[in-house]
């Protein structure tokens, strides 16, 4: 009688384990799921915060120079580069080197290459176009083309 007690006592034991070891693996997976799930959100998100934040970055920009003859596209080093004129008598290129949005603010004659500017934003690539008065981007950032349209108000860009 006393064999069976403890054999009995033994397996309530071992069954309380087994539901105690059967809810953790369920606690588990349910926590793995949900840092999966945040983590792929947390990574969408950065995506579309950096491609939103360079076309808005380029719009601004733009909108800040648009004179005469104050904003054109022209090649800077292996790359393209949006020039932007200051009333200073300076220019600002933005352009994208190296897998990030650059920023160069300069001399309209110094000699400076792409590597030197600023880095402001991660995007995997970037291409101007500037036709009769209308600016277009195309920013590549997180696998995702954003495309940018501008008609410039000065009415003469690209000079």
């Amino acid at each position: 009688m006393r064999a069976q007690k403890r054999l009995r006592h033994r397996m309530d034991g071992l069954l309380a384990l087994l539901l105690f070891a059967l809810f953790a693996a369920c606690v588990l997976a349910v926590l793995l799921t949900g840092a999966r799930a945040y983590r792929r959100l947390t990574l969408r998100d950065q995506a579309s915060y950096n491609t939103r934040t360079c076309v808005q970055y380029v719009a601004t920009r733009v909108r800040q120079a648009d004179t005469a003859a104050g904003v054109e596209v022209a090649p800077f080093g292996e790359t393209q580069a949006l020039v932007l004129g200051e009333k200073s008598g300076f220019i600002t290129r933005v352009y994208w080197y190296d897998g990030w949005l650059m920023e160069l603010y300069s001399a309209p004659d110094a000699a400076l290459s792409p590597e030197n500017g600023t880095k402001l934003l991660p995007a995997d690539g970037m291409e101007f176009t500037l036709e009769d008065g209308l600016l277009t981007a195309k920013i590549t950032s997180g696998g995702r083309d954003s495309l940018l349209s501008l008609s410039l108000r000065s009415g003469k860009g690209a000079a």
